[in-house]
């Protein structure tokens, strides 16, 4: 086995046990080819395991700890009660996400008429540039320039927003922009300071929406918008510049905002 295909100790991996002993279950680990993995009894739960078939059996999908590579170099001994059920759930949704990413890859290809070769080397340079190639569809549904950026090019990636829109729902959205403000009057620092308040104003804590300023330098300002969706995201975006530069014209300073 390649040392790029082999688990590192403490690493948390998703396997299926392929069967169950009485000093332990046997596993295949699901992305790392046929590497083997054995979880002793003693680490299949805390306390006293009095029947370990009523902890694991054949078929059923884990999360473990590697705890160390056996001798025969070719398997590893897992951990399962050494894993919490929060990094369970966390791992497990991020295996079910890089496994719906791939197949989702794998219907670009089939559109762009790549071959497996091409499929795999783009999958490579997804994950090299993004971290997880679930996230580069994530970031392509929440911007639709993030592949640019990112310095990929080609007529494949219309597709691949088009299919990161269509089939990823982000966590949320992210919008940002820089507000100019200028308030040469004596209370111009209290005005600044109303037209800031206004734009927080616009945070929902039901709706799942936030909105965070930041001196960045007079006379600018950042402003940061999370909401969970598009619309509600690009409705509030508009209303947050309308009041504020509303605040500041009215109070005869000038303002002006421009999104990134």
């Amino acid at each position: 086995m390649s040392e790029l295909t082999f688990p590192e100790e403490g690493e948390l991996v998703v396997c299926t046990v392929s069967g169950v002993k009485q000093n332990g279950a046997y596993t295949k680990l699901d992305n790392y080819g046929d590497l083997e993995g054995f979880i002793f009894i003693g680490e299949i739960a805390s306390g006293w395991v009095k029947n370990i078939r009523g902890f694991v059996r054949e078929g059923q999908r884990l999360v473990c700890k590697v705890m160390r590579t056996r001798k025969d170099g070719r398997s590893v001994e897992l951990s399962l009660k050494s894993v919490s059920e929060e990094r369970r759930r966390d791992t497990m949704q991020a295996w079910k996400n890089e496994q719906r990413a791939n197949q989702l890859l794998k219907v670009l290809g089939e559109k762009s008429g790549w071959d497996e070769e091409g499929v795999r080397e783009t999958s490579t340079e997804l994950i090299e540039a993004f971290g997880t190639l679930y996230s580069a569809f994530e970031e392509s549904a929440i911007n639709e320039g993030a592949m640019t950026e990112a310095g990929f090019e080609g007529d494949w990636i219309k597709d691949f927003i088009e299919i990161a829109i269509e089939n990823i729902i982000p966590p949320f959205i992210h919008i940002k922009g820089t507000f100019t403000i200028e308030c040469p009057t004596p209370t111009g620092i209290e005005v600044i300071k109303e037209a800031l308040l206004a734009a927080e104003s616009f945070s929902d804590e039901e709706k799942e929406i936030s909105v965070t300023c930041h001196y960045d330098g007079a006379p600018q300002y950042r402003i940061e918008l999370k909401a969970p969706d598009y619309k509600s995201g690009e409705n509030t975006w508009d209303a947050l510049c309308e009041k504020t530069l509303a605040v500041v014209e009215d109070a005869g300073g000038n303002a002006s905002a421009i999104r990134e």
